[in-house]
C-alpha cells in the first residue's frame, strides 16, 4: 500500500525526479510480487512435493507388510538390518536378538534384528515390518509426516522467493541512488566554483 501511494504521490509532483518515480515503481512491483508471486511459489512447491511424499507413501505402503515377530534369543553382535537417525539414537533402548517371523509369502525367517529392551526375552513377540522377501525395512513414512514436510518445503520456497525479491528490489535501489549521487557531484563540479559569486562581479 506504501508502494501504490508513493507512485501516485509523486506522479505529478514538480519535485519530482525521475529515480524517484523509478523508485517507487521497483517498490510497487517488489510489493505485488511479495502478495501475488510468493504465495503461489509456495503452494506450488508445496503440492509437488505432498504429491511426491503422497506416491512414496503409497509406494512405500505397498511394498511393506507389518508382521510379528517372536524373540528367540539374544544376539552375539549386532543386527544387520537398516539403520536411520531415528533408530541409531534409540540404540541405547534397544538390543540385538535372534528372532523368527513370518514373511509375505509364508516362510518362516530368522534373523538377528533389533528390539526393545522390554521385549528382548526368549520368547517376547514384537512388530517388526518387511518388505516382499521378508527381510526386515523401516516402517512406511506416515502420510501426516509426508504432508508436514511438504508443508514445510512449500513455506521455504516461499521464503526464498520473497527473499530473492527483497534483495533485487534493494540492489535495484541501490543502484538508483548511487545514480542519484553521482548525478549531484557532477551538478556540483559545474555550479560549484560559482557558489555565492552571483553579483559580486568578480
Amino acid at each position: 500500500m506504501r508502494a501504490a501511494m508513493g507512485v501516485w504521490r509523486w506522479r505529478h509532483n514538480p519535485l519530482r525526479r525521475t529515480t524517484d518515480l523509478a523508485e517507487a515503481w521497483i517498490a510497487f512491483a517488489a510489493a505485488a510480487l511479495l502478495c501475488v508471486v510468493v504465495p503461489l511459489t509456495g503452494w506450488a512447491a508445496g503440492s509437488s512435493a505432498d504429491g511426491s511424499l503422497q506416491r512414496a507413501v503409497r509406494t512405500q505402503a505397498e511394498q511393506r507388510t507389518r508382521t510379528t515377530a517372536r524373540v528367540v534369543r539374544p544376539a552375539d553382535g549386532p543386527a544387520a538390518g537398516p539403520r536411520t537417525a531415528d533408530s541409531t539414537g534409540e540404540d541405547r533402548l534397544r538390543r540385538s536378538v535372534v528372532a523368527r517371523w513370518t514373511a509375505p509369502d509364508g516362510s518362516v525367517v530368522t534373523g538377528t534384528v533389533t528390539a526393545a529392551r522390554r521385549t528382548s526375552a526368549p520368547g517376547d513377540t514384537f512388530p517388526l515390518w518387511t518388505d516382499r522377501s521378508g527381510r526386515q525395512v523401516t516402517p512406511p513414512l506416515p502420510a501426516g509426516t509426508a504432508r508436514t514436510h511438504a508443508v514445510i518445503a512449500g513455506l521455504m520456497a516461499a521464503l526464498l522467493t520473497a527473499l530473492m525479491v527483497e534483495t533485487v528490489r534493494r540492489l535495484a535501489v541501490r543502484r538508483l541512488l548511487l545514480a542519484r549521487y553521482a548525478r549531484l557531484d557532477r551538478a556540483w563540479a559545474a555550479t560549484g566554483p560559482d557558489w555565492g559569486r552571483t553579483g559580486t562581479g568578480s
